[in-house]
């Protein structure tokens, strides 16, 4: 079966990567980074070829569209995916390639397209439990969601293949750059903030399970030609507690500081103010950022259960563990 991944330089783009060489697929897998894309392929070169690819620039869609010939399947990993920049870089990294991938599918009769999406579009600055994909959502909070929706809409109302649209929560793991490194960071210099008390409850995934939900999107039979599934490890943890977790496994020390969450999101706003009148550069510290860790959002995981069969493997506790065991055997 050969396989067109775009965004296959990053995080999790890497990690769908090797699993598909490994169950015996060809994968062609697109990006910007040449030296990302040299440390993925020392793990399975003769399964894997990079194509350069700057997602929203004349050339793209035709060289996805001609990436895509022969293609049984297209999974589609890039994006931006950061709660701050500029409306034109989420609109390239986000629509665009969105709508370069529909073309590649139509345009090759690609017959199934697994999409990676965000449960930030649930978010709304309170808690949320148990979040279902039929509920309604709210306006999005950041240009990020935003353009997430925007993605998920243009693939809705797209005639092309039986697609999946993955919506993985709080994704970490070995190779993980953003997630965990900004708390271990956070952690090493100071204070965590803990709003709320640290009460609030969350949910994490562990890179091999959101893998295997990729994996099972483009071998399973599906019910529909569109397909939107959560994805989590279900196993809603307090960040107080996750913290305690991180600390011991990671071998860092642990200091919080309480601060109540209308003192924090007004010092956010005013930084964000001061970020768009200066040369819209990220601030220290936004809004949404906090927010994800001030209030509750937890997912209703049974969908992709039901229809795919889908469960995680790898329970919370022993993520952390490998993350960790990766972590600092990486020296760092």
């Amino acid at each position: 079966m050969k396989i067109l991944l775009t965004g296959g330089t990053g995080f999790v783009g890497r990690h769908i990567a090797w699993r598909l060489a490994a169950e015996g697929c060809e994968v062609v897998f697109s990006g910007r980074n040449r030296d990302a894309a040299d440390e993925a392929l020392r793990h399975a070169p003769a399964a894997m070829r990079f194509l350069p690819l700057e997602h929203g620039t004349p050339q793209a869609s035709a060289a996805l569209a001609e990436a895509a010939r022969g293609a049984d399947a297209l999974v589609h990993c890039a994006a931006l995916s950061a709660p701050w920049g500029s409306a034109e870089a989420f609109q390239r990294a986000n629509v665009a390639s969105t709508e370069e991938v529909i073309n590649a599918c139509r345009t090759q009769g690609v017959a199934r397209l697994v999409h990676l999406s965000t449960p930030s579009l649930y978010f709304d600055f309170q808690d949320r439990l148990g979040v279902r994909e039929s509920d309604p959502l709210p306006p999005p909070v950041n240009r990020y969601a935003h353009t997430k929706g925007m993605a998920e809409a243009l693939l809705h109302e797209a005639d092309v293949a039986p697609t999946v649209v993955l919506r993985p929560r709080a994704v970490f793991g070995p190779w993980d750059a953003t997630l965990m490194p900004r708390m271990l960071r956070v952690m090493r210099r100071g204070a965590i903030p803990l709003m709320r008390g640290g009460r609030a409850e969350l949910d994490l995934t562990y890179i091999d399970n959101l893998v295997d939900a990729v994996w099972l999107g483009l071998t399973r039979p599906l019910p529909g030609r569109y397909n939107l599934y959560n994805v989590s490890n279900a196993e809603p943890i307090r960040l107080d507690h996750l913290l305690e977790r991180v600390a011991t496994a990671f071998a860092l020390p642990l200091r919080t500081r309480r601060l109540p969450w209308p003192l924090v999101s007004a010092v956010a706003r005013l930084l964000e103010a001061g970020a768009h009148l200066r040369n819209g550069e990220e601030p220290l510290l936004t809004r949404y950022s906090a927010g994800v860790l001030a209030f509750s959002q937890t997912l209703d995981t049974s969908a992709i259960r039901r229809d795919l069969g889908w469960q995680p493997r790898i329970d919370l506790e022993e993520g952390i563990r490998r993350h960790a065991a990766w972590w600092l055997e990486q020296g760092r």
